[in-house]
């Protein structure tokens, strides 16, 4: 069941989700067959959504009147106000993906559901990458502040900033903390092009998203690796479409974009079926084959899928 942080709503009418999947080429959401599961539900209040990364524009228009709480105890603030602060460019677009209002040009995935903001204000990679960044002991930290509000699953959608044997430790102790807890924690692959895993997406409670484009294939940015083969998902991270600053949108690629699908998909999946595990929710979104994956790619998301699965209908 979902953390004991919160309460278990009723459940909404059991359907099966129709299996064709129509023209996918323009639109991430028909991809990954995610559109059937946001028309049944738009989350619940009693499903908290962690997010940990940069700070969201609170008084933005199209996340305004949203279930959106920052997490006690997080440091400088978790919301910003629309100033064109470079740094709550990914936080707001993230925030957006998630939780911002349906009808808006963001994928607005589980608006209804309680987003928990936790910011991270460490450095970007380099000048040009906006991708918010922690240490290890700064991110275990943001993972236990989440996990103690009661998430039911983390989004990281941001990079590991000085890692090392010693620092991980703490790192691999809180990921530990989420999975005795029954958090689900999905994390970005990595924008590096190279193959190789990192303390976050080597971890097995965690489901590692690789970024791809709309035709299902991995972006030549995008990390790859065999622990993300054999556990992880693909999901789309190519000319994404969210929440900037004011009014304005954005259209950004890469694997912090892929992530909220999978997440977006977890929080879903347990408003519809609130007395469900972390263990099911999981095996049904990744789909364990009988044989070990031999690929570095991991299979693309398919959320009615996964949905079906829960219902029994697969």
């Amino acid at each position: 069941m979902p953390n004991p942080g919160h309460s278990c709503p009723a459940a909404l009418e059991i359907r099966p989700l129709a299996a064709v999947q129509t023209d996918s080429a323009e639109d991430p959401l028909q991809l990954v067959r995610l559109k059937a599961l946001m028309d049944l539900t738009s989350g619940r209040s009693e499903i908290r959504v962690g997010l940990i990364d940069g700070p969201v524009v609170g008084d933005h228009p199209n996340l305004a009147g949203n279930s959106i709480r920052q997490i006690s105890g997080a440091s400088n603030g978790a919301f910003a106000k629309s100033d064109g602060d470079v740094r709550t460019t990914h936080g707001t677009f993230v925030a957006g993906m998630l939780a911002a209002k349906r009808g808006s040009a963001a994928p607005a995935i589980c608006p209804d559901c309680t987003l928990l903001v936790r910011p991270l204000f460490g450095v970007a990679i380099t000048p040009d990458d906006r991708t918010p960044s922690a240490t290890p002991e700064e991110l275990g930290v943001a993972i236990i502040e989440c996990v103690e509000a009661g998430a039911c699953v983390i989004n990281l959608s941001l990079a590991l900033a000085q890692p090392s044997s010693k620092r991980e430790y703490v790192l691999e102790e809180a990921l530990n903390h989420a999975a005795r807890h029954g958090t689900i924690v999905v994390a970005a692959a990595g924008n590096q092009g190279t193959i190789g895993s990192s303390a976050i997406t080597r971890h097995l409670s965690v489901i590692p998203v690789v970024a791809c484009d709309l035709r299902g294939r991995p972006l030549g940015a995008s990390n790859l690796a065999g622990s993300m083969g054999r556990r992880g998902l693909s999901a789309p991270g190519d000319r994404i479409t969210s929440l900037g600053q004011g009014s304005e949108t954005l259209t950004l690629s890469g694997t912090s974009f892929a992530v909220p699908f999978v997440t977006g998909t977890v929080a879903l999946l347990w408003s519809v079926f609130p007395s469900s595990t972390a263990t099911k929710i999981r095996s049904a979104i990744t789909r364990p084959q009988p044989r070990r994956r031999a690929s570095v790619v991991p299979p693309l998301l398919d959320a009615s899928a996964a949905y079906n699965i829960m219902a029994g209908y697969i």
